[in-house]
């Protein structure tokens, strides 16, 4: 993330504005003058537009489906492209696999035909979302629990017991700060102390009052036409 936060800012001799055309300029100038010339219009993201977004893994579609992190990932629709080539021969013919690091429960394979969504195999046992680190810390207790921390099912108890408090709290994960923690090693942060009971004194209560309401002041729609015909 450095080094792309270092090239946006960083001049490019690429990057010219034409009535400057001596100085290079960085992306982020560019892309500022730009807008101060055509304006701007945001656009709402699209399904298809998160699942980009997300961290890519390249693996191969096995017989058994798809294996990331001792996770085995599998639906009937990667049937047709079990064992075969993704078409990538940089990546040596695996595929491309998008993952979303805060809910590990489903993975989404992208194929010629489309977007394939793939759930964990094990996920009935947890019976919950998890995300990364909640992960890493179910592997942690498993290994206290037996030799063998990269068994799927092993895991998924854990997690189904790390998910229910009340299991919690008489399972064998009961102990002094067992409860899972984001990455960094922070401790989990302290519940909040109660509100202050207010004294039964007579007056106006300040929450019945009403509010004002401030003036909606609606923003213009960006017409591009328009817009060019003024630049023309």
């Amino acid at each position: 993330m450095s080094g792309l936060v270092g090239w946006q800012a960083r001049p490019h001799d690429a990057l010219r504005d034409p009535f400057r055309p001596k100085r290079a300029m960085s992306p982020n100038e560019r892309c500022t003058s730009l807008v101060a010339a055509a304006g701007y219009l945001p656009l709402v993201l699209r399904e298809k537009d998160y699942l980009e977004l997300l961290p890519v893994a390249w693996r191969a579609i096995n017989d058994y489906g798809i294996r990331i992190g001792y996770r085995t990932y599998d639906t009937a629709e990667l049937g047709p492209w079990r064992r075969q080539h993704s078409g990538h021969t940089a990546k040596r013919g695996l595929w491309e696999v998008h993952y979303g690091p805060y809910d590990l429960s489903q993975v989404f394979v992208r194929t010629q035909q489309g977007w394939i969504t793939a759930p964990w195999v094990q996920l009935p046992l947890a019976n919950a979302l998890f995300a990364d680190f909640t992960w890493t810390h179910a592997r942690l207790l498993a290994a206290e629990a037996g030799p063998d921390d990269t068994n799927e099912a092993a895991i998924a108890r854990v997690l189904n017991r790390v998910a229910d408090p009340g299991r919690a709290r008489t399972g064998p994960a009961h102990g002094p700060d067992r409860r899972p923690r984001p990455r960094g090693g922070s401790p989990p942060l302290p519940a909040p102390a109660p509100a202050p009971e207010r004294e039964n004194t007579p007056g106006p209560d300040p929450d019945s009052a009403p509010s004002p309401t401030a003036a909606v002041v609606p923003f213009g729609v960006f017409d591009a036409h328009a817009e060019a015909e003024r630049w023309l």
